[in-house]
């Protein structure tokens, strides 16, 4: 979601800002701003649209300062526009916010009553009026911030500027992530770690409801109640090449080509080379586990889908999952015996989040399965399965996807060793099953041809349906939802039996209709199924191995997929999928790693 960015620099900051707010881009953003303090006087600069918006701006109106703040925002109150933008500014204060105020309409009122005028449909200057009115009534702006955050209610991080303050940040976070960076004579802010890491690798997270008065030299961090408390630093290891494409045409592309590395590199955590044991985090026996109860959101759901199937039939242990923003309005029956796995990219994930929190000491376990540890998600479950991916720029997700899946699959096969349902001979035969995984997943990448000309056909629709049976039903689910996220065409996916109790009265001449179908057990009715769209002229495109290519000779258009054991073939056919939405947008000339009105991590409600 919005990006924030603060700086307390021994040189102008307005370019390190700049080029922070650039690695924050991944997240989805529709305006863009900074605010500095220069000789005392505090001033602000702002623009709709891209971040070449603002830059142009600047090169008019330059913004010096040793001190500043900056924000990329993603529009929740009030459209994108200029004045909606961050950061906002009410007299001596400016300040930045990810979240959601609430409470900011009775604020709003009571401020507005009092004098103070409102220029912007956002809930976020209710903030700055708020703050000015306390430093009005002689407040310090420590004391000021105080009594506006005891005022606030949902979920926000929030980054503060003073006029006359040149050494001065104040930052705060209750629901939405902030971390403090450390530096030589010079202090960070910024919504994740990306956002710094080549300014710093010191970082201090702050937890939930801490606020934090920052100087070049010193950081005090309080709680909720004002009181003064502690927060280590932590050293953080980012990977150099993350935020740039390293050749490739798109951050997608790049992360789409990473994905064998990626599972090898899972692989060589969490199986010993030697004996070929599992070797995940311990903390969970899944022999005292009456049921999995799995909760995410968008393409994470999808992973917990096809888990769902893992867990049950490798370990014959129930599973039940829930979209994260559902689950607890629900209020799911829980019992003592239960594990909550939740499931997430960024570890930051609002809905996933607060899933997490509604079922603290209602199961026995929670688990997280995560990428990025050092997240909420991360730090407040019991157990953590980093999934190892490193930094996703592009908003639409691949290699993380994967490698949740991957994660997934073997904690399903400890779980099914752990419950004694996979005797020694069956644990090697799916442990040489899953150590080829890497290999096909390059050979599906392989693909690139067959994938684009398929792609110039689904560019030219205005609708794509998809089809699948058993472990292919999520990952048709997933091809339609990366369909929609990046080329914006309408994508629907059904369980292939479904199609008779409604879908088939979309088929005709002009539907394309895509098919997972790997041989195996339900390949001749998934088969049976896309007779059924043929038979009334639907568009197929069959995505099968070479024995169904043979099998289905009659077909207008079939990519011949890797061979692969019914078991990792979802991390097969997810590549499958991603290349074909990747293909898509490029023919029709989408924002591929940016696309319109969505954001990398969703860290509000």
């Amino acid at each position: 979601m919005c990006g924030i960015v603060g700086v307390l620099g021994s040189h102008d900051v307005t370019p390190v800002i700049l080029g922070a707010l650039k690695r924050l881009e991944y997240r989805g953003y529709d305006s863009a701003g900074i605010a500095t303090v220069h000789k005392g006087a505090l001033d602000c600069r702002r623009a709709a649209g891209k971040l070449i918006n603002l830059q142009e701006i600047l090169v008019r109106e330059p913004l010096r300062g040793f001190a500043g703040i900056g924000h990329t925002r993603w529009a929740t109150h009030g459209a994108p526009s200029v004045e909606n933008a961050h950061p906002h500014r009410s007299g001596p204060v400016a300040v930045v916010h990810n979240g959601i105020i609430e409470n900011f309409q009775e604020l709003r009122d009571e401020l507005t009553a009092a004098g103070a005028n409102f220029t912007s449909d956002t809930d976020t200057e209710t903030i700055v009026h708020l703050a000015r009115s306390h430093l009005a009534e002689g407040m310090t702006p420590l004391d000021a911030t105080h009594a506006t955050l005891r005022r606030l209610e949902g979920a926000f991080a929030l980054a503060f500027l003073f006029e006359g303050e040149e050494d001065l940040l104040i930052a705060a976070r209750r629901g939405s992530p902030l971390v403090i960076g450390h530096g030589s004579d010079e202090m960070y802010v910024g919504s994740d770690a990306i956002a710094l890491a080549p300014l710093t690798d010191k970082l201090t997270y702050l937890e939930e409801g801490d606020w934090a008065a920052i100087t070049r030299s010193s950081v005090q961090v309080f709680d909720t109640g004002g009181k003064e408390v502690d927060r280590p630093i932590v050293k953080i290891a980012l990977e150099s090449a993350a935020a740039n494409k390293s050749g490739h045409r798109h951050f997608m592309a790049k992360e789409m080509a990473e994905q064998p590395s990626i599972i090898q590199k899972v692989l060589a955590a969490y199986i010993n080379e030697g004996s070929g044991a599992l070797t995940l985090p311990e903390g969970v026996q899944f022999n005292e586990i009456r049921r999995v109860v799995m909760v995410a959101c968008g393409t994470a759901f999808y992973a917990c889908q096809v888990a769902k199937y893992w867990f049950e039939q490798i370990a014959r242990i129930p599973v039940e999952i829930d979209i994260a923003s559902e689950f607890r309005y629900r209020d799911p029956v829980l019992q003592h015996d239960d594990l909550l796995i939740v499931v997430s990219q960024s570890g930051e994930t609002a809905d996933t989040l607060a899933a997490l929190r509604h079922v603290a000491g209602q199961v026995r376990q929670t688990l997280a399965v995560v990428n990025v540890p050092t997240s909420s998600i991360a730090r407040e479950a019991d157990v953590l399965v980093p999934t190892l991916a490193g930094p996703e720029i592009g908003v639409a997700s691949t290699k993380a996807f994967t490698a949740q899946l991957i994660s997934l699959l073997l904690l399903a096969v400890k779980a099914g060793v752990e419950r004694e349902k996979i005797d020694a001979e069956g644990l090697k035969t799916l442990m040489s099953e899953i150590s080829t995984v890497p290999g096909l997943i390059s050979q599906a990448l392989d693909r690139e041809q067959d994938y684009a000309q398929v792609a110039q056909k689904l560019a030219q629709s205005d609708d794509v349906l998809f089809l699948g049976r058993g472990v292919m039903f999520p990952m048709a689910l997933e091809a339609a939802l990366k369909l929609k996220e990046i080329s914006y065409i309408h994508a629907e996916a059904y369980a292939a039996g479904e199609l008779k109790h409604g879908p088939i009265a979309l088929i005709d001449n002009t539907l394309p209709v895509v098919i997972f179908a790997p041989t195996g057990a339900l390949f001749d009715k998934t088969v049976s199924n896309m007779q059924e769209v043929m038979a009334r002229h639907g568009q197929v495109t069959l995505l099968t191995d070479a024995a169904g290519a043979k099998l289905a000779c009659d077909v207008q258009n079939v990519i011949v997929m890797p061979t692969a054991p019914v078991v990792i073939a979802p991390l097969i056919y997810a590549i499958a999928a991603q290349m074909l939405a990747y293909n898509t947008a490029i023919a029709r000339g989408t924002d591929v790693d940016q696309p319109r009105n969505l954001a990398k991590s969703v860290t509000v409600e």
